[in-house]
């Protein structure tokens, strides 16, 4: 499988809900920097089920899509919206870009870099930014 694979196939087990096909894709000594300059990064498998099984119940109707990405050896790089709807309702959307390393193709390192600002400001109501709006308008590599 292919870098760009592995991680389409990690996005369609987190939109099922299915942690452990989640944590199928990631190495078990994987360093998951989830808020890459907001907060420290989890160390190890056991670390990254507890975030997901945090973040599953607070997410619904996923819709994370990537839009643009280049590979160079065993480093995916991605662009992208993280897009779910919150538990009271609103549409949250994440534009995001990531960096995605891999070994014995399962995911080592993820670092995701997103605006906390922009979606603490859409969880508390706030109206999506009509240039957010464009940026994630655009289609999907899938």
């Amino acid at each position: 499988m292919s870098h760009i694979q592995v991680l389409l196939s990690l996005i369609g087990a987190w939109k099922a809900k299915d942690i452990d096909g989640v944590l199928a894709r990631m190495h078990e000594d994987i360093v998951w920097h989830y808020a890459a300059v907001i907060a420290p990064p989890l160390k190890g498998k056991m670390k990254a089920r507890k975030l997901l099984e945090g973040l599953a119940p607070q997410v619904h109707d996923v819709t994370w899509r990537i839009f643009d990405y280049a590979e160079k050896g065993d480093r995916l790089f991605v662009e992208g919206v993280d897009e779910y709807v919150s538990v009271n309702g609103r549409l949250i959307s994440a534009p995001y870009a990531g960096v995605v390393e891999f070994r014995d193709e399962k995911i080592i390192g993820l670092r995701e870099y997103f605006d906390m600002g922009g979606v603490d400001a859409l969880k508390s109501g706030e109206p999506m930014k009509e240039h957010v709006r464009v940026l994630i308008a655009r289609e999907p590599i899938s």
